[in-house]
């Protein structure tokens, strides 16, 4: 093999080396990739069904259920437009309450009901995720829309 030929064959086995690298780079990334979405949104089907998502909004007052193996919890998310069932099976955050923002990680189930892997609540009183905070105030123009038409 003449030398000019030992370098092309090098440029190209590295070039195949960084395409392999940055597919695999892409693909980790696309996996680990989660959006978030509204009540509104995951009723009106704009959420994946067969993908990890995030659903932000206010936990309904009222709505709080414990099962007696004390993690299971069951719980609405609203935006104040659509609500959404939860079901969460693990220890929530100590400022996890009725009323107040909470984002939840998992999939929609079938059936409707999202199960989550994960519940995330707000800090203080001031604070709301700015996802569930722009996903209520969303709601809320579309509702008040609807009700001057």
């Amino acid at each position: 093999m003449k030398p000019r030929h030992k370098k092309m064959a090098l440029i190209a086995g590295g070039l195949a080396a960084l395409g392999a690298a940055a597919a695999l780079v892409l693909n980790a990334f696309q996996s680990n990739l989660v959006f978030f979405f509204s009540p509104s949104q995951v009723m009106a089907n704009e959420a994946p069904r067969d993908r990890t998502f995030r659903i932000g909004g206010l936990v309904e007052a009222g709505s709080v259920k414990r099962r007696t193996d004390g993690l299971t919890v069951h719980f609405n998310v609203t935006d104040t437009a659509k609500t959404i069932p939860v079901v969460f099976s693990g220890i929530l955050p100590d400022l996890f309450r009725e009323g107040k923002g909470v984002v939840a990680q998992g999939k929609l189930g079938s059936d409707g009901v999202f199960h989550a892997t994960q519940v995330l609540a707000k800090h203080d009183e001031n604070y709301m995720p700015p996802e569930a905070a722009h996903a209520v105030a969303q709601a809320g123009k579309a509702q008040k829309t609807v009700i001057v038409k």
